[in-house]
Order: structure tokens, then C-alpha cells, then sequence
């Protein structure tokens, strides 16, 4: 246990030294759903984007928090490589993992997220002042296999969207992502998750304009992805946060 809570401690401090933004979520599923009692209560969100003459780099980190620490870590890493003039076509390549804690009868115990490389393609837009963003990328996806639980490897797909949109001259954000892949372990074989985001930026109000803060929600909308506390995820869940994010 301590050393899965050093482990999270120094991933959200070599985080910190390279984001471009940092999200505080108070969780509202274990208020709302009877079957999700467990459920983490606070997630910060380090997130990263960088673009450069070959591509982009992507990153976050969630780490969630229960009343008596950290519970769990979770992360994906992406970077993606032109291979058009018009740099929309992009060639892609992304890594997720992680690893979580629990308690049963008074004991802690860990897991590991099966983690995955992603391989595929991407598409990107955006409008002239980059207010408008939208991408779509399709993957191949290779599961390694899970050596803790012994689950074995099913490989599959997964087609991810991308969105970003700031209006009202800058006060408010809509983003987000909606990510369907093959998991032929649930009902249909298709996983869909998707996080849509609303931000006021309050830096855009007069006399606010260093204070980068924005105050929001995020919306967790999923089928077959939320694990209740009967050990199931087949469910359907539309789980809000009240949020804060700073953006350096």
C-alpha cells in the first residue's frame, strides 16, 4: 500500500512539471446511484497537449481520492505523427494503464488496470483560430495480459472522438471525448464511454484576466464501463462532477 501511494505521489508530481491544465472533480455517482456507494469521491485530472512540426503529444493522469487517501491511478499517453501536407491525417500511437486499491473486510487489496497499446489513424480539424477542434481516430487495440488477475489478452478495436469548442467570446468551453471499443466480456461486445466537459473562464471577466481559472462540470456517460459495487458493468450511468480547473 505505501508503495502504491508513493508510486502516485511522484507520477502526479513529474505530471505537474509538464501539464497545461489541472482539474479538481468532486464525484456525484455515489450520491445518485444506490449501487455505486464505493465510488472514488475526488479525481484530479493532469492533462497535456503539445503540438510540433512532426505532430502532437497528448497526455492525463487521474488519480482518485476516498476520505482516507488515494485509491487509484490511471493514465494514457498518445503521440501522433503527420502524414499529410495539411497535417489532418495523422499516424497515431497511445499506451493506457493503471492500477487501483480496495478494501474487504477491514484489508486493503490492488489491481491493475489490463493495460493496452492503441496503433491506428487520426483525423484533425480545426478552424482558423483554433476556437473549433474535432478529431476522430480508429485503432487497433492489443490488451497485454493481466498477470495480477489472469485475465487473458482479446484484442480489439476502439474509435475515439475528440471535440473542443470556446464561445461567448471566450467565457465558455465545451469539450470532451466518446471513445466505443470491442470488449466481447459484456452485453453487445462494445464498451462506449464518453466525458463531455462545460467550463466558465473566469480569466475572460473584466479584472480577472491572470486569474486561469475556469469552474465547470464534467459528465461521465457510459454503458458496460462503471464497475458497481456487485462486481458488475453492465450497466448504463450518467455520472456529473462540480469541477475547477487551472490552465497554465
Amino acid at each position: 500500500m505505501k508503495r502504491f501511494l508513493t508510486v502516485s505521489a511522484l507520477l502526479m508530481l513529474c505530471s505537474l512539471g509538464f501539464a497545461q491544465n489541472v482539474q479538481l472533480h468532486y464525484d456525484l455517482g455515489h450520491s445518485l446511484y444506490n449501487d455505486l456507494t464505493p465510488r472514488e469521491d475526488v479525481t484530479t485530472t493532469i492533462e497535456m497537449f503539445k503540438g510540433d512540426k512532426w505532430g502532437s503529444t497528448y497526455f492525463f493522469t487521474d488519480i482518485d481520492y476516498k476520505s482516507d487517501g488515494v485509491m487509484g491511478a490511471y493514465w494514457e499517453i498518445s503521440r501522433e505523427f503527420n502524414v499529410s501536407k495539411n497535417k489532418q491525417w495523422a499516424a497515431h500511437i497511445e499506451y493506457n494503464g493503471g492500477s487501483a486499491t480496495g478494501k474487504t473486510d477491514g484489508s486493503y487489496y490492488g489491481n491493475r488496470y489490463q493495460h493496452a497499446v492503441l496503433l491506428g489513424g487520426a483525423w484533425n480539424w480545426h478552424n482558423a483560430n483554433f476556437s473549433r477542434t474535432f478529431s476522430v481516430q480508429a485503432m487497433y487495440k492489443y490488451y497485454f495480459k493481466n498477470a495480477h488477475t489472469g485475465a487473458h489478452p482479446f484484442n480489439g478495436f476502439q474509435v475515439t472522438e475528440v471535440w473542443g469548442m470556446t464561445f461567448a467570446k471566450g467565457l465558455c468551453t465545451f469539450s470532451g471525448f466518446c471513445d466505443l471499443w470491442y470488449d466481447p466480456n459484456v452485453k453487445g461486445n462494445l464498451i462506449v464511454l464518453s466525458e463531455p466537459q462545460f467550463w466558465f473562464n473566469l480569466n475572460t471577466l473584466k479584472g480577472w484576466k491572470d486569474i486561469n481559472l475556469s469552474l465547470g462540470s464534467e459528465t461521465e456517460i457510459s454503458n458496460n464501463f462503471v464497475w458497481n459495487e456487485d462486481g458488475r458493468h453492465d450497466k448504463f450511468y450518467a455520472i456529473p462532477t462540480i469541477a475547477a480547473k487551472w490552465t497554465f
